[in-house]
């Protein structure tokens, strides 16, 4: 055999491996698929729904699990139309590496299997019990207004697609308090701190609001949230408890996070996000930003946040809220707002039948010297970036708008 009977031999076994190899790999891919679509499939179609109130209980579940299937599985599905500019529940995906705590593994109860949720949720009447007198009245009308707001647009606007989610992801910014059974879902510069504060006096855990420290709030882990219990223990909450949020305008909230994570000394938001930030958003950065993340300029931030492909993720302290407690999930027993916050935060307090003596705190969490984001503070901020970026910006935010009754400082 000559050299050229070797080199033809050589080049078509070569070329047999390769076409095995490619027909290998997409039958393989193929079976792959297959397999994904029909797990996917018995994930979606379990016909379990989640119990509204007033429906007897033996409803909530009809059959028990299928073989194999894992409490990973366990999504929320729903369809409504949505007619508005933009899909308000696109497809949430769930981290492959999400991993739910272990008692809801070894959870035998049927709940750890329901899929689907009415959307929207039935609208309850606050029980009002525990209100003295008549100085509520104007509140009570404001906040039974907000509540009918909301619900009316979860109504109109939710989608037709299916919406997938761990509900143990739904319910993962919510505090919980067991003595005076509420449930709080934390949107971070609307009060959260001081709101903190209170359910720790509210559970027992201190007797005065006015005496715990920052720190001792947010990293004390003194408070349980509500992705901390069994699947039974989120459901039976979610169902008994009286669950309140506490909203700001989006631009006021997001001015006052950049306020506060960037233009203070910080040990994990300056060389965490703000490196990367002026990194990708500055030209010709110098040594020292680039090494200490110091110095981020709001039009840099607001460049970030626009961007599809940030540099890092995104942060609880300007997440849409939309995505924080998403309301049109749940439905929220009473909406505070920011602007009105020490009356609703009193009110609701009255509701839930606090000690008398206990009155939302007044002051403010940290940086107390510096001027409150107020909406001329915003504008001043505003005036850095273009007619596109304020537009960008608000559209965003567009839904937190909607949902809450806001009206843009672009108007």
């Amino acid at each position: 055999m000559n050299l050229r009977q070797v080199f033809v031999s050589v080049l078509l076994f070569g070329v047999a491996g390769l076409l095995l190899f490619m027909y290998l790999q997409a039958w393989i891919e193929e079976h792959h698929t297959e397999s994904g679509k029909k797990l996917q499939q018995e994930t979606i179609n379990q016909d379990f729904t989640l119990q509204p109130l007033g429906m007897p209980r033996k409803a909530a579940w009809r059959r028990s699990a299928p073989v194999g299937l894992s409490n990973h599985g366990m999504a929320v599905s729903s369809s409504r139309p949505w007619r508005g500019r933009a899909d308000p529940f696109a497809v949430v995906a769930a981290s492959s590496g999400s991993r739910l705590p272990e008692q809801q593994k070894t959870s035998e109860s049927p709940l750890s299997w329901f899929r689907g949720v009415y959307l929207p949720p039935a609208l309850h009447p606050l029980n009002k019990t525990f209100v003295k007198g008549g100085e509520w009245q104007d509140t009570d009308s404001t906040q039974e207004k907000r509540r009918a707001f909301l619900q009316d647009f979860c109504r109109k606007y939710n989608s037709r697609k299916k919406l997938q989610t761990h509900l143990v992801h739904l319910v993962s910014r919510i505090y919980v308090e067991d003595r005076h059974k509420v449930l709080y879902c934390e949107v971070p510069k609307a009060g959260c701190s001081n709101w903190k504060r209170v359910l720790m006096v509210l559970s027992g855990l201190t007797a005065s609001a006015n005496n715990i420290s920052h720190d001792d709030v947010h990293y004390g882990k003194h408070l349980r949230k509500l992705d901390s219990y069994d699947l039974k223990g989120i459901y039976t909450r979610l169902n008994m408890y009286t669950k309140f949020i506490f909203v700001r305008d989006p631009m006021e909230r997001l001015v006052s996070a950049f306020r506060d994570k960037f233009e203070h000394p910080n040990s994990y938001y300056h060389p965490v996000f703000g490196k990367a930030i002026i990194k990708k958003y500055r030209q010709n950065a110098d040594e020292e930003a680039l090494k200490t993340g110091s110095g981020v300029k709001f039009k840099e931030f607001i460049q970030y946040l626009l961007d599809s492909h940030r540099p890092i993720g995104m942060d609880i302290h300007w997440e849409q809220v939309s995505k924080l407690c998403y309301p049109c999930l749940i439905n929220y027993d009473f909406i505070g707002k920011f602007e009105t916050l020490e009356e609703d935060a009193n009110y609701f307090l009255q509701l839930v039948g606090a000690p008398a003596n206990l009155k939302f705190p007044k002051f403010k969490d940290r940086h107390s010297s510096d001027e409150r984001t107020s909406t001329e503070v915003v504008r001043q901020y505003l005036k850095e970036l273009s007619k596109e970026e304020r537009q960008l910006t608000y559209d965003f935010y567009y839904l937190d708008y909607l949902m809450f009754n806001y009206t843009s400082l672009l108007v």
